[in-house]
């Protein structure tokens, strides 16, 4: 069923936005001074080519990091968010709401809704498995609930 999902997204105009960040990737590459954010725009790619059966979590989830990390990636992604993360936000939104007015493009277009937030702040973000996500927020959930329980 992702299969067919997936196909359907690429044909419905997914493919524009998958082109987006495919030049966001290389821009990326090519500028040395944006060079962190090529990794982001690849897996934000990855997503943006085949949504269905993948998910995406923050970094943090999977690779707990130092706050100061943390902080890096916050400033990363102000900057992002003024140079390329408004008009691939707005790409997400205009691909979704077109693939939404077919009735066999609504579960594309609600994939796209669901980049829409993630492609204004992209670093930090990985592209994994449906399951690798649900394993990494459980436990990511239950390591916060023992350290409450135990404060």
């Amino acid at each position: 069923m992702a299969l067919i999902l997936n196909i359907l997204n690429f044909v419905l105009g997914g493919f524009a936005v998958t082109l987006g960040w495919l030049i966001a990737t290389i821009f990326s590459a090519v500028l040395i001074i944006t060079l962190p954010y090529t990794r982001s725009c690849w897996e934000i790619t990855k997503m943006s080519l085949i949504p269905f059966g993948n998910d995406i979590v923050h970094v943090k989830y999977l690779e707990p990091k130092s706050a100061a990390q943390n902080t890096l990636g916050s400033v990363l992604n102000l900057v992002w968010f003024i140079l390329f993360g408004w008009w691939l936000c707005l790409a997400h939104i205009f691909v979704g709401i077109a693939q939404c007015l077919s009735v066999i493009g609504i579960p594309t277009g609600l994939a796209h809704f669901k980049l829409a937030p993630i492609s204004l702040f992209p670093v930090g973000q990985r592209v994994v498995s449906k399951e690798t996500a649900q394993l990494a927020r459980q436990y990511a959930a239950e390591k916060e609930f023992e350290s409450k329980r135990n404060a």
